[in-house]
């Protein structure tokens, strides 16, 4: 069994900083990309950003520059510093992997509980 357990979320005002941290634990035998992903009251999910297994990123638009994610190979873990933050910004953050749990199987989708962030003077 697979678990992504994120840490870190929490309310800062507008052009403050928050560091997201997700671990993943189990039965691993791979992890292809971590990605967060954020969901607001009201809208659909987003995709925020992406880090592949060999350190490749990918950001959306809307926080591109103002947000880093970076992943520990060895630790299984990935984090996001988000600078700069934004109200628009507030919403549910999510950690997902897509992990292979042996040699033989097909990756899978894995999701964390998700964490809140709140951007508000």
């Amino acid at each position: 069994q697979v678990r992504l357990v994120e840490s870190g979320g929490g309310s800062v005002q507008p052009g403050g900083s928050l560091r997201l941290s997700c671990a993943a634990s189990g039965s691993i035998f791979s992890i292809n990309d971590m990605n967060w992903y954020r969901q607001a009251p009201g809208k659909e999910r987003e995709l925020v950003a992406t880090v592949t297994n060999i350190g490749t990123t990918n950001y959306a638009d809307s926080v591109k520059g103002r947000f880093t994610i970076s992943r520990d190979n060895a630790k299984n873990t990935v984090a996001l510093q988000m600078n700069s933050l934004k109200p628009e910004d507030t919403a549910v953050y999510v950690c997902n992997a897509v992990i292979s749990t042996t040699r033989y199987r097909q990756p899978s989708d894995y999701w964390g509980q998700g964490t809140q962030v709140t951007v508000s003077s």
